[in-house]
């Protein structure tokens, strides 16, 4: 599972964003900053084919990204808070007034750090569990994103699939050296195990041999 893609704006302003993959999902994300309903403060997610756009705003500050379906919610949502928090407590009250892409050179650095670490990373999950944070997400409705889009402006999403493969084969390499190294510390704890068993039955035999009840000492 993988998030491809994310950006911040203030209304339809793109701040900043990052791309991960070949994708024109940054044309789609665009639409969709223009066709969210309301100014209220919302929880959102979009499906197009095997991709979730999910959408977080908080007082005028909008926070996307797109994921692959299997990512599932609670993920891409805790990505969307860490990152809303970070661009507030970078940027503060110039949020309001900057003009398009201000923040970019600096923050889409930011951005695709935490793209890796959410998409990569098994601790990114395991701490929003402790957290009990995102409960909000349990009640995020994964609509069709025909539902915000007329069908004569949506786009058909367009990714690299041998990016997203890359991607795929990088996270089980980095599974698989896990593995090996958990397997060789467990044979190597067996291992150690073992040889204090043998020195153990070892030294029986010679005490039972140097003091059995047919040889006086062997010192």
């Amino acid at each position: 599972m993988a998030i491809l893609y994310a950006l911040v704006a203030r209304g339809s302003v793109v701040l900043a964003e990052f791309v991960g993959t070949s994708t024109n999902a940054s044309s789609i994300a665009k639409q969709i900053l223009d066709k969210i309903p309301g100014d209220n403060d919302t929880h959102v997610s979009y499906s197009q084919d095997r991709y979730i756009f999910h959408v977080k705003r908080t007082d005028g500050l909008t926070v996307l990204c797109m994921a692959e379906d299997n990512a599932g919610r609670r993920i891409p949502f805790a990505f969307l808070e860490d990152i809303h928090q970070r661009f507030v407590k970078t940027y503060g009250r110039a949020i309001h007034t900057s003009p398009a892409y201000a923040m970019n050179d600096e923050f889409s650095r930011v951005l695709s750090q935490q793209m890796d670490y959410y998409s990569n990373d098994p601790n990114a999950d395991r701490l929003n569990r402790l957290k009990g944070e995102m409960s909000q997400v349990r009640t995020v409705m994964i609509e069709n994103i025909d539902k915000v889009l007329d069908r004569g402006e949506r786009l058909d999403l367009l990714v690299d699939k041998s990016a997203t493969l890359q991607g795929n084969t990088l996270r089980f390499r980095k599974q698989s050296r896990r593995l090996r190294s958990s397997v060789w510390w467990r044979n190597c704890r067996l291992m150690f195990t073992l040889i204090i068993v043998l020195l153990i039955i070892s030294y029986i035999v010679v005490a039972f041999v140097c003091h059995g009840p047919l040889l006086p000492s062997c010192f």
